[in-house]
């Protein structure tokens, strides 16, 4: 252990989880035990992200991250949001509290991971289960989509991953997040760890020359190929699919930190009792647009098949879609090795 407790949180802390690997933060270090964090969201270049809660999920994860490192050093944050929406800043501040005890998640900050292969379908434990429940803490619950809601599960991220690959806006933030040439990328997410063949890599490969090509591509050879591989068979084959709802629809900023805080307890527990896990946000995030009247593509076709997407998604979650803050996929198995980590602390300290 560092004789630098701060340092020390901080080194775990860029472990936290974040949309494609962009780490949408930096430190800037204000006393012994205290430190601003400068956060920007991707709204202005991330369709996934144009009201910014996907980068404040992470935001959430991040400050949840620093809390559970904290506890090796018996110190407890004090947060306080500041700055704009868009911009945040939390000013951080680290008590002692000489009761608190060592959270056993602190081991699993670095092994949690992303794992988009598929996955055992070994029902979950009851006592997993139950452990994964008791880790969200007041004011969330899941629902399991386990059986045939799983394979209507896996069905709808077949029909969705339609929509994210046959819309340009999409097409520009997966061409500049993914790392063709490195088993482990620092700041965006290898082409190893997307779970396709590699014959399907190389194809996706030259298709992301320019939107023009993978346009052509798509209209020769059908997108059935990376759907197949990414969506359908990892939903069919995992223990269940989840949803995380929230007690109240989540209003702003400060509601999305408190969920991304639940999800980062979520997967840390997850992780120590030998789970998986992939994200499976983009059917909430589409359908969020369409009930709030925001524009994300300029292909008509997309929206039609966004709109059916919708009701097909409130169908399969009993309604109350909009309680529902992040979805995933779960399952027994083991981390890919091919994996993101992330930049260096001194990379990211400002």
């Amino acid at each position: 252990m560092n004789a630098d407790p701060l340092a020390d949180i901080l080194s775990l802390a860029r472990w936290a989880p974040s949309g494609d690997n962009t780490q949408p933060w930096r430190f800037e270090r204000r006393g012994p035990l205290e430190v601003a964090v400068h956060c920007r969201d991707t709204r202005d270049h991330v369709v996934y992200d144009l009201r910014g809660h996907a980068s404040q999920v992470s935001y959430g994860a991040l400050l949840e991250t620093m809390a559970i490192a904290a506890t090796a050093h018996q110190l407890r944050p004090v947060v306080k949001r500041g700055g704009s929406e868009q911009e945040p800043v939390f000013e951080v501040r680290f008590d002692a509290d000489p009761a608190l005890a060592r959270s056993p998640l602190i081991d699993f900050i670095e092994q949690r991971s992303v794992q988009r292969r598929p996955l055992s379908r070994q029902p979950l434990l009851p006592e997993h289960r139950q452990a994964l429940e008791a880790a969200l803490g007041p004011g969330y619950t899941l629902q399991w989509l386990e059986g045939p809601a799983r394979a209507v599960a896996a069905r709808l991220m077949y029909r969705n991953a339609r929509v994210r690959l046959t819309m340009p806006e999409a097409f520009t933030v997966h061409r500049d997040i993914i790392d063709w040439d490195n088993l482990r990328s620092k700041d965006k997410v290898p082409a190893g760890a997307l779970g396709v063949d590699a014959i399907t890599v190389k194809l996706m490969r030259w298709g992301m020359h320019s939107w023009e090509r993978m346009r052509r591509m798509n209209a020769l050879m059908g997108t059935w190929a990376p759907r197949l591989q990414m969506d359908l068979l990892p939903g069919l084959a995992c223990a269940a699919h989840y949803v995380l709802r929230a007690a109240q629809p989540p209003q702003g900023i400060d509601d999305y930190v408190d969920a991304g805080r639940a999800v980062q307890r979520l997967w840390l527990t997850l992780t120590s009792l030998g789970l998986m896990m992939q994200p499976e946000l983009t059917p909430l995030i589409f359908s969020a647009y369409l009930r709030d009247g925001v524009r994300f593509t300029t292909e008509l076709a997309v929206v039609a098949e966004a709109e059916a997407l919708r009701h097909d998604l409130r169908q399969l979650l009993g309604g109350e879609v909009e309680r529902a803050v992040y979805m995933g996929r779960v399952g027994y198995g083991t981390a890919s090795e091919s994996r993101s980590i992330r930049r260096d602390l001194q990379d990211l300290m400002r």
